[in-house]
């Protein structure tokens, strides 16, 4: 019995915690749920508080409002898992106003990107509450003020940019506690004071950029401990005293700006044991001495030296031809004397050479001829004496020769780039005569005289032959002339009109198509003109694109010419099918010229990695395997241009907005307006120059050639993979994408791809490698650990397989966007290379 009674008490006792659990978690619940919507309307109350403060004149904001979830709203991401707001993301949004202190509300918030708008005030210190912050970004606005003491209380911090405003006061010795901190971009602003020793705390940091700004004082010591930085911007202050001679301590240190300053001594101490360093300006300071071999020896393979307007002395050390790397060297305005090293010709890879305002003597070193891919080349205000180097005409490559103010003599060649008055500066030489008639310089009159007299014996006989040979020659060079004249006649006739093999359409059926040019169906536009969608009533409504050229802007009848030129024959399923064209008068009497295309529906490749459509609907992202085959595409139009079609044909305009994507997400590439027709084997003639200005994606070249397309698909390449633009803020001192690339490879590729084109696998398995602190990450993180082995060595092995992808497809681009045209590789094995990652990718993920 006692057993008995004791059974049914445990029972009983068993039955009451249950019923208290249940009654427990009934009370509870309604209290989570209740917390949880207090969170989510705080954020929302946070987020029309913002909106609030602002003006917005493209109605970005207008669907923040009370009837639609505020995670729905453009700009706004948040968790799935709280729903909450972990991403304000509003670039480039012509936003006008002051930054809410209700922001600071947002406690969840990691991401936060206003730049490029204009925002203007103070940044509220309440921003200091965002302790989850990760990257916060408001570069390029108008804003005032100090920078917050308390950014300090936010250690997750990765990337704090505030460039291109005007803010004021000191930095904060308090900012050197945020120990993951990785980017500190303060340039162009007016901060004042000395740089705080505590930066050296800052022990995670690769980028630290504080030009123009009007920061006082020495460089400190400290900076020497900051063993992962990369990239030191210190130019255009008022800085003073000894660069610290640990400096070359960081070994990661990448590129070194100091420029324009007022720091002295000897900057070969200073320098010398800098082993990484690719890219040196220490131009404008007042750095003095000898430049020691040590400077040159110690280098691995800088690509710019800039060592202009300081007092620097003595010769050039001839261990200048180590460097094998160097694209840019500049030692001008300085007191450098001595002949110019002949081994200096050893620089192969040299394109820019500036060593004008020193005081150089002796003769011009022939081995300047071995610089076959300079393009500037500048020795003028020093002493060189004698002859012009016959060879210097033979640097093909060479756009610009300044030679003045020497003490040069002889004769000037007439070939090379001494054919082009504007490309040469002889001035200041008085010894020198003859060359091309634009220099107006006086005749060679000595060396004339001398050959007039041996001429003079040959030319007399010869007058009797000639005069003889001339009659019997005179029929056969007639019946020969009218012959060519026949065939250069059918030839202009052929050409003269280059859009014969293509049907025109009236002008009043591309009215119509259109619905009177009406603005509903505008849908973009572009240098010289504009793009309306349209449908041709006689060919079963199919819909096209109609590019209305505005023929009062300068050089649109000739992009209309050069469109119909390159695409009269064109059919390639990565080109943009030109159906037919219109060359009337409108309504009005005025001249009308239009170009119809295939109408490609799903929007340019611009769209789809930079647009906000694209960064608030996920299904709008472009994911790893599409962006590869987009590449793909693209590689093989250009390749058939370049190495298939009748004629060579250049595209010079190539970028995201000029890259359709059909309903497959195929890739068209279109826009031919800039383009140029090339002959196969002859040579480029003077009439396709053109300057880089027009054509800034040449990089340093300024012929039309394949290989400015080949540069151009390269910055393409890592744009697609990156997710930023080639003119991003970011790039500022001497970086730009390219070199931002080139620095992560191969170690932190996963660091600069756009995160949207990992797979979420590859995703989750990224944040477990990298062991992020945050609540959720750390969910993740025990999820990861309660796994199988064989499911991490999957995970780990698939992240490891994306990275190898990413790490060649970006190291293409990379070889197509050097600065030399001839390190480029060429479109025909850019695609052979495209097509093996592809192939090797898919294999990998089908196993």
């Amino acid at each position: 019995m006692e057993f008995g009674n004791h059974t049914s008490l445990r029972f009983l006792l068993s039955s009451v915690n249950v019923l208290l659990f249940l009654i427990v978690a009934m009370n509870l619940s309604p209290n989570a749920s209740a917390a949880r919507f207090l969170s989510n309307e705080t954020d929302q109350i946070a987020l029309l508080e913002f909106k609030n403060k602002i003006s917005d004149p493209n109605g970005v904001l207008n669907s923040w409002n009370h009837s639609l979830h505020h995670c729905q709203w453009p700009g706004i991401t948040c968790d799935a898992r709280h729903q909450r707001v972990t991403i304000l993301n509003l670039p480039g949004k012509s936003l006008f106003g002051t930054i809410s202190p209700h922001v600071g509300n947002l406690s969840f918030l990691k991401f936060f990107y206003l730049e490029e708008n204009q925002f203007h005030g103070d940044i509220p210190q309440e921003v200091g509450r965002l302790l989850r912050l990760r990257f916060l970004n408001l570069s390029s606005n108008i804003l005032t003020g100090e920078i917050p003491v308390n950014l300090s209380h936010c250690s997750e911090l990765r990337a704090l940019s505030l460039i291109r405003n005007k803010l004021e006061g000191r930095i904060s010795t308090e900012l050197g506690s945020l120990k993951k901190l990785e980017t500190l971009q303060l340039a162009v602003n007016n901060l004042t004071g000395e740089i705080p020793s505590t930066i050296g705390n800052l022990s995670s940091i690769k980028q630290l950029s504080f030009t123009f700004n009007n920061l006082e004082g020495n460089l400190p010591e400290e900076i020497s401990l900051l063993t992962t930085l990369f990239f030191l911007a210190m130019g255009s202050n008022k800085l003073t005293g000894q660069v610290p001679s640990t400096l070359c301590n960081i070994t990661n240190l990448y590129v070194l700006n100091l420029s324009s300053n007022n720091f002295q001594g000897d900057v070969t101490h200073s320098l010398r044991n800098c082993q990484s360093l690719q890219m040196l300006f220490i131009s404008q300071n007042n750095f003095s001495g000898s430049v020691s071999p040590q400077i040159f020896g110690s280098y691995i393979s800088p690509t710019i030296l800039d060592l202009s307007h300081n007092s620097l002395s003595g010769s050039l050390p001839l261990e200048v031809g180590k460097l094998e790397n160097i694209q840019q060297l500049v030692v001008s305005s300085n007191k450098f004397s001595g002949e110019v090293p002949s081994t200096l010709g050893d620089c192969s890879s040299m394109q820019y050479l500036d060593m004008q305002s020193n005081l150089f003597n002796g003769t011009l070193p022939p081995a300047l001829a071995s610089l076959k891919g300079i393009q500037f080349l500048d020795l003028s205000h020093n002493n060189f004496s004698g002859q012009i180097p016959r060879d210097i005409n033979r640097l093909v490559f060479l756009k610009f020769l300044d030679i003045s103010y020497n003490d040069l003599e002889g004769e000037i060649p007439t070939d090379g780039v001494f054919t082009n008055a504007s490309q040469i500066r002889l001035v200041g030489n008085s010894k020198l005569c003859g060359g091309i008639p634009e220099l107006q310089l006086p005749s060679c009159l000595v060396k004339r005289k001398k050959k007039g007299k041996r001429l003079l014996v040959l030319v007399i006989p010869l007058v009797l032959i000639v005069i003889l040979v001339i009659s019997v020659t005179f029929f056969l060079y007639h019946f020969l002339h009218k012959k060519r004249d026949k065939s250069v006649k059918e030839s202009l006739m052929m050409s003269s009109d280059p859009i014969e093999k293509i049907l025109r359409i009236s002008y009043h059926e591309l009215y119509r198509a259109t619905e009177g040019f009406s603005s509903t169906n505008l849908i973009g536009s572009g240098s010289f003109g504009v793009v309306y969608k349209g449908k041709l009533d006689q060919h079963q409504d199919k819909e096209v694109a109609v590019k209305v050229l505005d023929l009062q802007k300068n050089g649109a009848s000739k992009s209309f010419e050069a469109e119909c030129k390159a695409l009269r024959s064109i059919r390639h399923r990565n080109l943009l099918s030109l159906l037919t064209y219109c060359s009337s008068i409108d309504t009005k009497g005025n001249e009308f010229k239009a170009l119809v295309y295939e109408y490609i529906q799903n929007g340019s490749l611009d769209m789809w990695l930079h647009s906000e459509l694209a960064e608030a609907t996920r299904s709008r992202n472009l994911d790893l395997l599409q962006r590869i085959n987009i590449a793909v595409n693209v590689a093989s139009g250009l390749d058939y241009l370049h190495n298939h079609y009748e004629v060579t044909i250049v595209h010079c305009d190539l970028k995201p907005s000029n890259i359709l994507l059909d309903n497959d997400l195929i890739a068209h590439v279109g826009d031919f307006g800039l383009a140029k027709l090339l002959p196969r084997t002859a040579d480029i003639d003077s009439e396709t120059l053109i300057l880089s200005k027009k054509l800034p994606a040449y990089g340093m070249g300024l012929q039309v050639s394949t290989e400015g397309d080949v540069y151009s698909f390269g910055i393409l390449l890592l744009e697609m993979f990156t997710g930023r633009r080639p003119t991003d803020d970011a790039f500022v001192d001497g970086l730009d994408l390219h070199n931002y690339v080139k620095m992560a490879l191969p170690e932190q590729v996963l660091k600069i791809v756009d995160p949207s084109l990992l797979s979420s696998e590859a995703e989750e398995n990224k944040v477990v490698l990298q062991a992020a602190s945050e609540d959720e990450e750390t969910n993740h993180g025990k999820r990861a650990v309660e796994m199988n082995d064989g499911d991490i060595k999957s995970s780990s092995d698939e992240t490891n397989n994306v990275q190898k992808c990413l790490i060649l497809i970006l190291k293409v681009g990379l070889g197509c966007s050097q600065k030399s045209p001839m390190d480029r590789i060429d479109m025909k094995e850019v695609t052979r290379e495209l097509h093996f990652i592809r192939d090797a990718y898919l294999g990998v993920r089908n196993r």
